[in-house]
């Protein structure tokens, strides 16, 4: 979606969209821990997690660069 149909600049779209999928994989990844430790394989379950934490760490980055961009910050991530 093009600029001028967001309201949004470029980047910002990206840094959002960027932000909102890693978010909704870290979420989708937390059913994949279970799944895996549910079946007894602890190593697959420790590469999910893994996988989970570097989506959380660019999600994260994402909303420091929003907030370089001087968007307003409501929130903080943890």
């Amino acid at each position: 979606m093009p600029a001028g149909q967001t309201g949004f600049d470029d980047v910002t779209f990206d840094l959002i969209s960027v932000q909102y999928h890693s978010l909704k994989a870290g979420h989708d990844y937390g059913q994949y821990v279970r799944d895996a430790r549910n079946a007894g394989q602890e190593e697959i379950a420790a590469f999910f997690e893994e996988v989970m934490a570097q989506d959380a760490e660019r999600a994260k980055k994402c909303h420091e660069f929003l907030r370089q961009l001087g968007g307003i910050d409501n929130t903080s991530p943890q």
